[in-house]
């Protein structure tokens, strides 16, 4: 497949911003992201706070060049547009952003209506994600989806026709009561949506979801169907001309989330509102899961909530093999001896040896996972953990 990264082009002086809109006109039953149902006072206040925030840290980081900006939630379609476009706006003025910076915004279907896309697009967002989930309105109605499908296609083609050329849609697959066939025709419904991008999840049942509280009642697909459905779709969206350049991500040439490739590159970022976080000067840094501490703590003056920590050399090589493996872009065995002065060589053989089983390959030089290797990458990277952990003990 065509690399879809361009290489050498990461400047080291850039930056990219994450804001959290933690608001939500209803909870779906697998989302444990954090987010809340509030009202327009609640937002007016978040507003407000970041409208102080912002100024404050552009002044910790003069001179670096923003050139990705992400809303993502909760459901930033669903706060006013206003709020959005003047947040965009003092980005711009307290930062500095590049000509070609990519502003993304995430929206579900039954808010992303023609007023709030209209406004987006005057705002600069230029790449939206839309959560579609679903094809089937049976299987959305079970996780608490408040569209259907219907819904979904008249948001993408309203997106389309207001000049968004940058749309990605989102599919869960392994959902209650789910079936091969269902899966299939789902993917096969977005694909005659004709997408630049697809984020394509497995379900997980997190602790405390109402989805998990109700987990003995409910008929899912055990790893082995998820694994099916996962393959057929990765076949599938390849022949479509949807390439996979991350484990749960395909994107059409040029079209992959710059900004999401920042956390996989390990690039940094700076992340504003409740349970952001960010990773800059060689710190990373959280903000407390809480919209009223993070109100309050603004009202302080404060643009940190706790002191950070630190990445070392040890941590950024176990990083550089934990994030980039999960991308088609992997690791370059000579870049990384280069990086952190260590021997590689035990790790290049513990490469070697998953490809006998179909797992990793080397393209051009570097390092990566196949498909059957994304199915097994928790534990393939564990393995190759422990090879570098003992070389960075030596």
């Amino acid at each position: 497949m065509p690399y879809l990264i361009e290489k050498n082009s990461y400047d080291p002086n850039s930056l990219g911003i994450y804001i959290h809109i933690p608001f939500c006109v209803r909870k779906c039953a697998y989302c444990d992201f954090y987010s809340l149902s509030a009202g327009k006072d609640a937002m007016e206040q978040y507003h407000q706070a970041l409208m102080q925030m912002i100024p404050r840290l552009g002044e910790k980081h003069i001179g670096r060049r923003v050139d990705t900006v992400y809303f993502g939630g909760g459901t930033p379609s669903c706060y006013p547009i206003e709020y959005l476009s003047e947040e965009l706006n003092l980005i711009g003025k307290c930062f500095s952003l590049t000509e070609d910076c990519e502003v993304t915004a995430e929206c579900n279907p039954d808010s992303a209506l023609r007023p709030w896309l209209q406004g987006a697009k005057r705002a600069g967002i230029n790449r939206l994600s839309i959560g579609v989930q679903s094809a089937d309105d049976e299987e959305l109605r079970r996780v608490g989806r408040l569209h259907d499908f219907q819904t979904a296609q008249n948001a993408f083609y309203t997106a389309r026709e207001e000049g968004f050329d940058n749309l990605s849609l989102d599919l869960i697959y392994g959902l209650p009561d789910q079936t091969m066939d269902s899966w299939q025709k789902s993917v096969e419904a977005l694909l005659a949506l004709h997408p630049d991008h697809l984020s394509c999840y497995g379900l997980k049942l997190e602790e405390g979801t109402p989805l998990f509280l109700h987990r003995r009642e409910l008929t899912l697909a055990d790893d082995d169907g998820q694994a099916d459905m996962y393959l057929w779709m990765v076949d599938r969206l390849e022949q479509a001309g949807l390439h996979q350049y991350e484990i749960s991500n395909f994107a059409r040439q040029g079209k992959h989330s710059r900004h999401n490739l920042r956390y996989w590159l390990g690039q940094e970022y700076l992340g504003l509102g409740p349970a952001a976080h960010s990773y800059v000067d060689g710190v990373r840094r959280a903000i407390p899961r809480s919209l009223s501490v993070l109100c309050q703590g603004v009202a302080e003056g404060k643009t940190e909530w706790e002191p950070g920590i630190p990445i070392d050399a040890s941590e950024r090589a176990r990083e550089y093999v934990l994030l980039r493996l999960r991308t088609r872009w992997g690791i370059s065995i000579p870049e990384a001896e280069r990086l952190f002065q260590i021997d590689c060589t035990s790790l290049e053989e513990q490469l070697r040896f998953f490809a006998t089983y179909g797992w990793a390959e080397q393209t051009e030089g570097r390092w990566h996972f196949t498909a059957e290797g994304y199915l097994r990458s928790n534990a393939l990277i564990g393995i190759l953990e422990d090879v570098l952990e003992n070389q960075l003990t030596k």
